[in-house]
């Protein structure tokens, strides 16, 4: 099963290196100024790094910052720090030595099997005090909402032939995000939005300003039920 999955993770990997838009990237951006106020330090834990588009931003958040990626030729596009520490290496055979202030996993749980089991398993990795940071696609985006009522989905959930490219097995609402967190026992201290997304990132990509794009990733803060993306901050 685990070499399954490792062929899996290293068989999807392209699309990071060649398929990736730069709004995808901006994306990224947001995420991370979105829970940079409430990270904790001095030691990091990214799970599901891809090619390092966050951890550029998360080193210099942390006096030392353990990154986990299960496709090593996106584990090679990340250069190498004095405070960083790179493992190859799925989740589950992941063993640390030490707890962690911070542990990060953006758009890591609509990726895996069993995301309740990987929660359960990583609380323990947290000091006392620590935090766990989680994002994901919210399923009740605009965006999806729209493409039900143009007959482009049969519900917001449906996985569409983006989330196959990335190996999405599910998209997550806001209630089903924090039903999985409560059953591995998380305690749930901060939720919201980030950016609202009334089309695809391409025709963002391709007709939006600058302008528009920020405008719209303050609106997301606005309507987190909605926005394109969910986030949690959680103790164990």
């Amino acid at each position: 099963m685990k070499d399954n999955e490792l062929e899996r993770v290293e068989s999807l990997s392209d699309w990071y290196l060649r398929e990736q838009l730069d709004f995808d990237k901006r994306l990224i951006r947001f995420r991370y100024e979105t829970i940079k106020p409430f990270l904790v330090g001095p030691r990091g834990l990214e799970l599901g790094p891809a090619e390092g588009e966050m951890t550029q931003f998360l080193l210099n958040d942390f006096d030392q910052l353990t990154i986990v990626e299960g496709a090593s030729d996106l584990l090679a596009q990340i250069p190498a720090r004095m405070n960083l520490i790179k493992i190859h290496a799925l989740f589950e055979e992941f063993h640390p030595e030490y707890l962690f202030n911070s542990i990060i996993l953006e758009h890591v749980l609509e990726h895996v099997e069993d995301p309740v089991k990987l929660l359960s398993r990583v609380k323990n990795w947290l000091s006392p005090n620590g935090r766990l940071f989680l994002g994901v696609p919210n399923g009740n985006s605009i965006h999806r909402l729209v493409a039900v009522k143009m007959g482009l989905l049969d519900n917001p959930c449906q996985l569409n032939p983006r989330d196959h490219a990335l190996g999405h097995r599910r998209v997550y609402t806001t209630e089903s995000l924090r039903s999985d967190l409560e059953k591995s026992g998380l305690k749930v201290i901060e939720t919201g939005g980030v950016f609202f997304k009334p089309l695809s990132n391409a025709q963002i990509q391709e007709n939006w300003s600058e302008k528009m794009i920020q405008g719209f990733y303050e609106l997301g803060k606005d309507f987190p039920e909605i926005a394109a993306e969910i986030y949690a901050v959680c103790t164990a």
